[in-house]
C-alpha cells in the first residue's frame, strides 16, 4: 500500500460538525466516497465555536505549533477524530471563537491562518499527501503559500493541489494591505497575480496558484467561462480552460434513503409508492393545509433571488389561480419574508411558510411533496434537486448549472425524463414548466407515478463523481516531478 494515493480535503466547513450549505454537505460526504475506493483521505477543517458538541466526542488532542502572520503570533492547536475518514480540527479561539462561520471584518486574517496552520500541521503528523483538495476561497491562500513558499521545502515540492469551486459568487476579496498578513512577496501583487479591482481577492489565489481547477457541474464549469456568470474571474477560468473541469456533486445514499429514512412518517420505494401518499397526507396535516388530493409545490432554499424567488414573487397569485398547495421552507432575505407570509395569510390553507430550518421537516417535505420548484438564476451545482429524486418529488428546475445536468424533461410518449426544465429568466418560464408538470399530474395517478418512478431511479450518489475525482488525483500525482 505504500504507493496509496494520499489525498487531504481543506475546507472551511464539513457535515456533520457544522454547514452553512452545500459545501458543507460536500465535505461531509465525497470523501467516505473516497475511501470506499481506497484512497488515503483526510479532512481537515477549522474549530469553530459552533462546531456540533454532539459530535466532538472521542476528539483528541494532537499538539500545538505557533503560526506567524505579519507582526501576530498565534497558536494553532491540532485535534483529530479518529474515525474512518479521520477529520483534523485547526483551534484557535481568537480566530474561530466566534458564533458565526465568515463576515467578520478579519475574514482575511482568519483563513490566512488556517492556511498557514493546515500546511505546518502536515510536518507534525508526518502526513505529506499527494494532492491538497481546496475547496472555495477560504482556502485559496493554501494555494499560494505553497507555490510562494512552501514548494521550497522537499516534502512540499511534490504536493499538487486541487481547487474547487462552489460558487464563484463569493470571492473572499480583500484589501491590499493583507499582503502584509499573508508574509508573501510583493511582486504576487504585482504581477496580478492575487490582484482584483485593486483588492486581494482569495478566490483568485486559488485560480491562479492551483495546479488543477474543479467545479460542481460540467455545465457550471461552462458559464462561469462566460461574463454573465463568472463575476469578474471569467478571463481568468477562459485562460486555464485546460484546466477546468466540472464533476456533478453526490449525495449520501444511505443517509437519504426513503426506504429506511427515519424521519419521514412512512417509507416506500419506487416500488410500493402508497408510502409516498401516506407521507403527503402527514405533510398536509401537520402543515395545516387542506386535507385533498392536490399538487404539492415545494421548496426548501434561501430566500434569495439566485433561487429565483424574484421571478417567482412576480407571478405567484398567477401559480395560486392553479389548484395547487405551496410549501416553504427557508431563511433568507426580509423582503421575501415578508412577501411569503402575505402570500400564506391569503391563501390559508394552501399556503404553508417555514421561515426556519429544520432538518427532519425538511425529509417529510421531500417525501410528501409532488413536486420541488427550483427556478434558480444560476445552480453551480444544487443538491435539492438531487434529493427530491431520491424521494420522488418531481423537480421543475431552470435549465442552467447543475440542475441541467441532473434534470431531464419528462416525455409522455417515451415515458423518459426525470423532470420538468425551463430556460427563460421569468416567471412566464416557471408558469410553462409548472403547467406541464400539472398536465402530466391532471392525467392520472398511473402517468405521473412513470415520472415519480423515473426520478427515484435516478441515480446521484457519490460513488461515480468520486472516481472521477480519483483521476484527478492520479492526474496530478503524475504530473508531480522530483526536485534535483
Amino acid at each position: 500500500m505504500e504507493n496509496r494515493l494520499k489525498v487531504l480535503i481543506v475546507a472551511s466547513e464539513a457535515a456533520p460538525f457544522i454547514k452553512s450549505g452545500g459545501l458543507g454537505d460536500v465535505v461531509g460526504s465525497l470523501p467516505k466516497a473516497l475511501k470506499e475506493q481506497g484512497v488515503d483521505v483526510r479532512v481537515v477543517i477549522p474549530r469553530h465555536m459552533s462546531v456540533k458538541n454532539s459530535e466532538m466526542q472521542d476528539v483528541k488532542y494532537l499538539g500545538e505549533f505557533d503560526v506567524h502572520l505579519f507582526w501576530r503570533i498565534q497558536r494553532a492547536k491540532v485535534l483529530v477524530k479518529p474515525q474512518e475518514v479521520p477529520i483534523y480540527f485547526i483551534e484557535n479561539d481568537f480566530y474561530f471563537g466566534r458564533g458565526g462561520l465568515y463576515g467578520y471584518g478579519d475574514d482575511n486574517e482568519r483563513f490566512a491562518f488556517f492556511g498557514k496552520a493546515v500546511l505546518d500541521m502536515m510536518a507534525m503528523l508526518d502526513f505529506y499527501p499527494d494532492v491538497v483538495h481546496c475547496n472555495d476561497w477560504q482556502t485559496g491562500p493554501i494555494c499560494l503559500y505553497l507555490k510562494e513558499i512552501y514548494s521550497k521545502m522537499i516534502y512540499y515540492s511534490r504536493m499538487k493541489t486541487l481547487f474547487t469551486i462552489h460558487n464563484l459568487q463569493y470571492q473572499g476579496n480583500f484589501d491590499k494591505s493583507t499582503m502584509e498578513i499573508l508574509g508573501v512577496p510583493y511582486y504576487c501583487y504585482e504581477n496580478g497575480n492575487v490582484e482584483f479591482y485593486n483588492n486581494i481577492s482569495y478566490m483568485k489565489m486559488g485560480l491562479i496558484y492551483a495546479d488543477r481547477i474543479s467545479t460542481v457541474s460540467e455545465t457550471y464549469a461552462e458559464e462561469m467561462k462566460a461574463w454573465e456568470f463568472g463575476y469578474g474571474m471569467d478571463g481568468i477560468l477562459r485562460s486555464r480552460k485546460e484546466v477546468l473541469s466540472g464533476i456533478i456533486n453526490g449525495i449520501d445514499y444511505l443517509a437519504y434513503n426513503p426506504e429506511t429514512d427515519k424521519r419521514i412518517v412512512c417509507n416506500y420505494s419506487a416500488a410500493y409508492l402508497e408510502g409516498k401518499a401516506k407521507n403527503k397526507r402527514a405533510l398536509q396535516e401537520r402543515l395545516g393545509l387542506e386535507q385533498r388530493d392536490v399538487p404539492i409545490v415545494s421548496m426548501i432554499t434561501r430566500l434569495a433571488d439566485q433561487k429565483g424567488l424574484d421571478i417567482l414573487s412576480q407571478v405567484f397569485h398567477d401559480m395560486m389561480q392553479r389548484d395547487v398547495q405551496f410549501v416553504l421552507l427557508g431563511t433568507g432575505e426580509t423582503r421575501f419574508e415578508y412577501f411569503f407570509r402575505e402570500m400564506a395569510n391569503r391563501y390559508p390553507g394552501r399556503v404553508s411558510l417555514n421561515i426556519f430550518f429544520d432538518e427532519t421537516l425538511a425529509q417529510q417535505i421531500y417525501a410528501g411533496a409532488d413536486m420541488f420548484l427550483m427556478p434558480s438564476k444560476f445552480e453551480p451545482c444544487g443538491l435539492g434537486q438531487m434529493f427530491s429524486l431520491r424521494y420522488g418529488t418531481v423537480p421543475i428546475v431552470r435549465k442552467t448549472g447543475g440542475l441541467a445536468d441532473t434534470v431531464f424533461p419528462y416525455d409522455t410518449k417515451s415515458k423518459e425524463g426525470n423532470g420538468f426544465l425551463f430556460e427563460s429568466y421569468d416567471g412566464t418560464g416557471i408558469l410553462w414548466a409548472l403547467d406541464q408538470a400539472l398536465a402530466v399530474y391532471s392525467q392520472g395517478k398511473d402517468e405521473w407515478n412513470h415520472v415519480v418512478k423515473n426520478a427515484m431511479n435516478s441515480n446521484y450518489s457519490w460513488a461515480n463523481s468520486a472516481s472521477k475525482y480519483i483521476k484527478l488525483y492520479e492526474t496530478l500525482k503524475q504530473e508531480a516531478t522530483p526536485t534535483d
